[in-house]
């Protein structure tokens, strides 16, 4: 397994809510409650967390859209036992992002049994529309097909979520921006919020061509950004995905290192969106494959180090409290 460096824990005062981890409990993966708090305990102060769906806990034996408030219902367990105060002072789970099938039928009942499931704490649902041509570049979860967020079943279950008080993830991969422009374009009254900086993608075609995708990808998120109800995730590029190869290493990279080779993404986005529609992330465990917790976080803050006070206070905590309305936890 590779091994990370231990490093001294920068800024450890400032206030982090994480608003991108999952919880799983796989045959060979297992990251619950206290996996998850075994991370935010080792230097961070991370007040709040945000859980977003990835398959864990559905239910058995009913029809796709039920199965999928099983994982809600299983997430505000956690949630609950968190805010039970028995477990430390972060309160994780505080927001839940779930999964329905927008495209699918009976969307009109699965938005309010999830809402019901998540006992005040359910914010939103993310459809994964990542799509690409190339067998070398794995499909989301979800096996959506192509150009899934410009289909008519799928915008028809999107617009419900307004009726339902509830925000969109995106998540795609890069070449697939503009299908989110069209979509912010055509929803502007449905908050959107776009997961890890809007998917880079480094590996199969992509691979060694990291000056071209990174011109289109800027073109395309700063088209993206002229939409003021899209909201950007500063994070997610320890993913295999992005083509880094730091998952390759015996030993994992520096908190300086990764700071080094993430700032042209992440600072083109605070650039185009602005502190106030961006919010770091952990992508955890995912983004495990490449740093620690502790070290994703060094170097998130090693980005941000020539920030305001106030424009950290917005990156590291209070766009994500507003995005997810946090201050609403557990009010039914």
């Amino acid at each position: 397994m590779p091994t990370s460096e231990p490093e001294e824990i920068l800024d450890p005062d400032l206030p982090i809510c994480d608003p991108h981890h999952h919880l799983w409990d796989f045959p060979n993966a297992r990251y619950l409650l206290d996996e998850l708090l075994a991370d935010t305990g080792s230097g961070h102060r991370i007040e709040s967390t945000v859980f977003v769906e990835c398959t864990a806990f559905y239910r058995a034996g009913v029809p796709p859209q039920q199965a999928f408030v099983g994982e809600t219902e299983f997430v505000n367990g956690v949630a609950a036992m968190s805010a039970s105060g028995r477990y430390g002072e972060t309160r994780a789970c505080a927001g839940i992002v779930g999964r329905a099938d927008l495209a699918g039928a009976d969307v009109d009942a699965a938005l309010p049994a999830h809402v019901r499931a998540g006992n005040g704490r359910f914010r939103g649902i993310r459809h994964a529309g990542a799509w690409d041509a190339s067998p070398d570049i794995r499909e989301a979860h979800t096996h959506p097909p192509q150009g899934l967020y410009a289909s008519p079943a799928f915008r028809a279950g999107f617009a419900r979520l307004k009726d339902h008080g509830l925000s969109f993830d995106a998540w795609q991969f890069h070449p697939q921006l503009s299908e989110v422009t069209d979509l912010a374009r055509a929803f502007p009254e449905i908050t959107i919020i776009l997961d890890h900086v809007g998917g880079p993608l480094g590996i199969g075609p992509y691979a060694g061509r990291l000056d071209e995708v990174f011109a289109t990808w800027k073109r395309d998120i700063q088209d993206l950004a002229r939409e003021p109800n899209v909201v950007v995730k500063l994070g997610g590029l320890g993913m295999a995905t992005c083509g880094f190869g730091f998952h390759h290493r015996e030993v994992l990279p520096s908190s300086a290192e990764l700071a080094d080779a993430w700032r042209p993404w992440i600072e083109t986005c605070i650039e185009a969106f602005g502190p106030t529609r961006g919010m770091f992330e952990s992508n955890y465990p995912v983004d495990g494959v490449s740093c620690s917790y502790a070290t994703l976080w060094n170097a998130l803050k090693r980005i941000a180090a020539g920030a305001s006070a106030d424009e950290k206070r917005l990156l590291f905590r209070d766009t994500a409290r507003r995005i997810y309305r946090l201050d609403e936890e557990s009010r039914p």
